[in-house]
């Protein structure tokens, strides 16, 4: 029997949800392309999902997807309908849906309760993250004791900790866990992210810049705070 040209494997994969506001493709373009025009070397022809929980009504959703790729990103798919017939003309203007992980919630007693003795899952990087290199720390948290460079990518489904100089980007809660913190005692970040919610460099407030922080979500936006 010959072996199949192809095989399907499960994967993750780290994507940005970009939430729409407005359903003006013009508009929409001008916002994306002013984003990709900040940081060309992470979002320029970056994958993305596109989150349409607060858009009411009728939508082009073909312009829609035309606009954003004429922002410089690629859809691969639409999140946050909220009915059927929404779907119905999302999937007619041929985009996938997507659910987000973050929407799907598990009551708490359908989860095995863990022993007060089990040590939560973490990846320690001892050795300098160089640039064009990716960490990634799958339903954990990761914790770096030395020097991240630019161009080097830390990515953890939990926290990340930085124990050295940070210049590269940090996703933490990749996931979609927004009680995710980012600790570094050398704040100097391309990008720091958490479940979804970005700044780059130029965002990040610049009395923390070269300055011990800690970053977290509250309300779903990014706040900054000293790590003492």
């Amino acid at each position: 029997m010959s072996q199949s040209p192809i095989e399907l494997k499960g994967s993750s994969f780290t994507l940005s949800v970009v939430h729409l506001y407005n359903s003006e493709p013009e508009v929409i373009r001008q916002a994306l392309q002013e984003k990709v025009e900040q940081a060309p070397a992470f979002l320029k022809n970056a994958p993305v999902v596109v989150n349409v929980a607060t858009l009411n009504g009728d939508a082009n959703w073909k312009a829609l997807q035309q606009a954003v790729t004429a922002a410089g990103l690629r859809v691969v798919g639409i999140s946050g309908c909220k009915d059927e017939r929404q779907k119905r003309a999302i999937a007619r203007a041929g985009l996938p849906l997507l659910n987000e992980g973050r929407g799907q919630k598990i009551a708490p007693a359908a989860a095995a309760p863990l022993p007060d003795n089990t040590p939560a899952k973490t990846r320690i990087i001892s050795a300098p993250v160089r640039s064009g290199q990716q960490i990634y720390a799958r339903n954990s948290d990761l914790i770096v004791t030395s020097s991240v460079s630019a161009g080097a990518e830390l990515i953890a489904d939990g926290n990340i900790h930085i124990y050295g100089t940070m210049r590269g980007r940090a996703l933490a809660g990749a996931s979609g866990d927004a009680q995710c913190q980012i600790f570094c005692t050398h704040l100097g970040a391309e990008l720091v992210s958490i479940a979804g919610q970005y700044w780059l460099s130029d965002q990040i407030p610049p009395e923390f810049f070269g300055q011990a922080a800690r970053l977290s979500l509250l309300d779903n936006a990014l706040t900054i705070q000293p790590l003492n």
